[in-house]
């Protein structure tokens, strides 16, 4: 251990070898394109190929069928994310500990939300949303309660799977 302060003091810099308990993975974050491996547009072949995501409930008389991100599963009456027969994975739910690149997350306040996205607009059910940063193609949606986000996806512009 001295070795390495003196490295450190004497270098500039400090080298850990040999102690992967140190090494961090960054956590995957919602958005710009997706979550992880799993990207917005992707077809359910593509999605499945990427080996995140589980198959929860078909389509039925519907376009859009119901999966779970393996790393975040949901209860039994949830899904993660939807899969459109026509645009590929289309929307993608925020799970407790996920935030956006910009750091939003389920029980982020709103002040933070108007913080992190100036442009944020309410919609016309008075739910804020905004386009997601770097993805003109995307939205972030946040459902909110006493001030606080309490659900959040992020949605192709152009899905067909929710209201």
């Amino acid at each position: 251990m001295k070795k390495s302060l003196i490295v450190l003091l004497t270098g500039g810099a400090l080298l850990v070898t040999g102690t992967p308990a140190l090494a961090q993975t960054a956590k995957p974050t919602l958005g710009p394109y997706g979550y992880g491996t799993v990207k917005l547009g992707m077809s359910a072949t593509k999605a499945k190929a990427t080996r995140q995501v589980v198959f929860k409930k078909s389509a039925g008389e519907g376009s859009c069928s119901g999966w779970d991100l393996k790393a975040l599963p949901t209860d039994k009456d949830s899904v993660g994310l939807y899969i459109s027969k026509t645009v590929g994975v289309a929307v993608i739910f925020a799970q407790k500990g996920v935030k956006t690149p910009q750091g939003i997350g389920l029980g982020s306040t709103l002040k933070q939300v108007k913080k992190a996205y100036p442009k944020v607009k309410n919609s016309a059910s008075g739910f804020p949303y905004v386009a997601v940063p770097g993805n003109p193609k995307a939205s972030y949606v946040f459902i909110h309660a006493k001030g606080k986000v309490r659900e959040m996806a992020m949605s192709l512009n152009t899905q067909d799977c929710v209201n």
